[in-house]
């Protein structure tokens, strides 16, 4: 079979270095025509040598596919130590940065291409031939079902139905292409035209009146953030001049304003695509591995 649809792979990187081996040659492995592929990389605050690692595999990208670029923004955000990612109270402000950084990522490299691909920098294996199985669907969003060990439940767990109810391991049975209402970012396929239209990944709580969201799901970050600024404003009221101070109640006040719904980065553009009219796609039974 001919193809001609171009392919941008799009990968925001933080401390990957030692993930890169093994993602490079997975990419190399790919079967779609290497012509088509272009390659967009962007590294952010990383504190190992990632983008070092990455200048130097430059060159040999620029070889193997139709284009490769790589990009620097740091965004000065570091999870505090002895807390892990997963944690609730970081949440908002560590998925706004990773929703920035998709952006930033998508605006620069995104030139000629009919589609973009998504890929996390520690997803370790996928079939050569995805990207032809995620065309081959059809549908403008879609994405393969992320998982530790395959056969089990899904890791990428913001890939989600029904209020995230129903995650793509729940969703084995109904075939191999399900109707999701928000989306994961490990691997994800967006014909590039989306994009242009509009579509991005919502670095705030987005869709406060979309009837997908899960209503005041990130109730407890939020309080967090205002009990931290409370603090800030009491410990302000003796330490710090009346502008500041007024300053600080203003952060507050946008804090409790601005409610504790919607939806941010990758779930976050599945409201918004549906808010555009795009429905997204899962392949519960097309599985990529995710490092443990």
């Amino acid at each position: 079979m001919e193809y001609r649809d171009k392919v941008l792979i799009l990968t925001p990187v933080k401390d990957a270095e030692e993930f890169l081996e093994t993602y490079f040659q997975s990419l190399y492995q790919l079967t779609y025509p290497h012509s088509l592929i272009s390659i967009g990389l962007l590294e952010s605050d990383s504190i190992d040598s990632t983008y070092i690692e990455l200048e130097k595999r430059l060159p040999e990208l620029r070889k193997r596919f139709r284009s490769a670029g790589l990009w620097k923004r740091d965004f000065g955000f570091h999870i505090p130590p002895d807390t892990p990612r997963w944690a609730g109270h970081i949440q908002i402000e560590r998925r706004s940065i990773l929703a920035r950084s998709r952006n930033h990522l998508l605006f620069h490299a995104l030139d000629d291409e009919d589609w973009v691909l998504w890929l996390d920098v520690d997803v370790i294996e996928y079939p050569p031939d995805i990207i032809e199985r995620l065309l081959a669907t059809g549908k403008d969003i879609v994405q393969p079902n992320c998982v530790k060990q395959y056969g089990g439940i899904s890791f990428d767990l913001n890939a989600w139905r029904d209020k995230g109810k129903y995650h793509l391991h729940d969703l084995r049975g109904e075939g191999d292409i399900v109707e999701l209402h928000a989306v994961g970012g490990t691997m994800l396929l967006v014909k590039a035209d989306v994009h242009r239209d509009g579509l991005i990944f919502p670095p705030f709580l987005y869709g406060r009146k979309n009837p997908l969201i899960r209503g005041n799901n990130y109730f407890h970050a939020k309080r967090e953030v205002i009990k931290t600024a409370i603090r800030n404003l009491l410990d302000g009221i003796s330490k710090i001049s009346i502008s500041q101070l007024a300053e600080v109640k203003r952060d507050l006040m946008t804090v409790i304003k601005g409610g504790c719904t919607g939806e941010i980065e990758t779930e976050g553009l599945g409201m918004m695509a549906y808010d555009m009219g795009y429905e997204c796609w899962g392949m519960p039974n097309l599985e990529i591995r995710h490092r443990d």
